[in-house]
């Protein structure tokens, strides 16, 4: 099950359900298949409402809203800024909706998310007719959808990227970006004897205990040819190929190819080491692309696929769904909202002003914004053939399963080998309750 298999519908046996592997893809895919949602929400009431979301650390999200605030303006949004890494917001959001309180309307969630809330009844099954799914990509789409209904809207999607120094490699005699773990690591071998390159690391990601954690174990894994759970969401991790994976993050470390700071990184950390001139090469999410051309380094970096164990490797699917709490009030305000925020015009704002990636096929396909943000065919790419994080009901307790082994073979607390077979253990728990 490798990256081509992941835009495929799943299968959910009734064994599943009871066991609580609830899948977020189940059942119909792609845009629309019935109109208003079976048991009846009523989407009534206008009025004031929240938008709630990560910390914006690109300034485009007030503008769009208020370009909403003036169209609506008795209709208006406020922006409840949560922290930046998404565990916080994710607790944030669930103790909110714990209270039932309806301080918070309209959600960003990250995409693997989306069957934990909806099977806990914290945000709605919306009517698919109201949203333009059959535009999106596929994958997008799937990530919005619990049990064939959907509960989210793409407003953006996601797809891990090498960033890496053209100037650099070019100097070195390197005519192209790595597709390899062993190429990535020669070609620093290289760019490292230059004298520009002085006291500069290899290659970061993100490996802090967080959420970024799971997206880099996740991918070096799936890079090799592992799974983190099957096509049935069981887990299956204590294997050869997931091995392969983790023993490279393990190795990289050891060996000084991530340096050891780098275990402490989360996005933006990479970011700065990165432009700043401390890294050759860098994973991170496209958002990075519109910041780092405006810093010392435009025109000096490019982005290609991530490398894997054999050829080009898997990126985790990442991006942000709409999502409306059960609790909320002017629902009908609401669902208005999340179709304009969701728009390809909104979209296309946040590509161009944020490097965010839009949820719409056309936008990727589209010659002028191709030319004007060179990093769109390798980000779409990157989407298509994607991997989703464990989409299980229980994911706070996957993604903590898997930080806390994933680290602790990075640190030399433990063998990759203890550390899957470990982490095996504990996912079976987890997806078990």
């Amino acid at each position: 099950m490798k990256t081509r298999t992941t835009t495929r519908a799943l299968r959910c046996p009734a064994t599943l359900a009871a066991a609580g592997l609830l899948l977020t893809a189940c059942g119909a895919s792609g845009g629309g298949d019935s109109g208003e949602p079976a048991g009846s929400t009523s989407f009534e009431g206008r009025g004031p409402i929240t938008y709630v979301a990560g910390k914006d650390t690109s300034g485009v999200v007030p503008k769009v809203i208020d370009r909403w605030n003036r169209l609506h303006p008795k209709e208006k949004v406020t922006f409840v800024q949560l922290p930046t890494d998404a565990d916080s917001q994710r607790q944030q959001m669930i103790q909110n909706a714990e209270t039932k309180s309806d301080a918070y309307t309209v959600l960003s969630l990250d995409v693997v998310w989306t069957s934990e809330f909806a099977a806990h009844q914290w945000i709605d099954r919306l009517p698919e007719q109201r949203f333009p799914l059959r535009t999106m990509l596929r994958p997008v789409v799937e990530t919005a959808k619990y049990r064939g209904g959907l509960y989210a809207v793409p407003a953006s999607s996601d797809g891990g990227l090498l960033y890496y120094r053209t100037d650099l490699l070019k100097k070195a005699g390197i005519s192209r970006p790595p597709a390899t773990w062993s190429e990535m690591t020669a070609d620093c071998a290289r760019v490292k004897r230059l004298p520009e390159a002085e006291g500069m690391s290899c290659y970061a990601g993100q490996f802090q205990k967080y959420e970024g954690l799971t997206v880099n174990f996740a991918e070096a894994v799936n890079s090799a040819g592992g799974v983190v759970t099957d096509a049935n969401g069981r887990p299956d991790v204590d294997t050869p190929g997931a091995r392969k994976g983790l023993d490279f993050l393990v190795g990289a470390v050891k060996h000084g190819t991530i340096p050891k700071e780098a275990i402490t990184y989360q996005e933006e950390d990479g970011r700065q080491a990165f432009q700043s001139g401390k890294l050759v090469f860098l994973r991170n999410w496209p958002y990075m692309y519109a910041l780092a051309e405006k810093s010392e380094l435009a025109g000096k970096f490019a982005v290609a696929p991530l490398p894997g164990l054999n050829g080009p490797g898997s990126s985790s699917l990442g991006g942000h769904n709409l999502a409306l709490s059960s609790f909320a009030r002017n629902k009908a305000t609401a669902l208005d909202f999340m179709k304009f925020f969701s728009s390809q015009d909104s979209t296309n704002t946040f590509l161009k002003d944020a490097s965010l990636a839009p949820p719409y096929a056309t936008s990727y396909d589209d010659a002028s914004l191709a030319k004007q943000y060179p990093y769109l065919p390798v980000l779409k790419q990157s989407i298509l053939h994607a991997v989703p994080r464990p989409r299980v009901v229980q994911y706070g307790d996957a993604t903590s399963a898997i930080q806390q082994e994933a680290y602790a073979a990075l640190t030399g607390a433990k063998s990759s080998a203890q550390a899957l077979k470990d982490l095996q253990s504990a996912l079976q728990k987890s997806t078990a309750q």
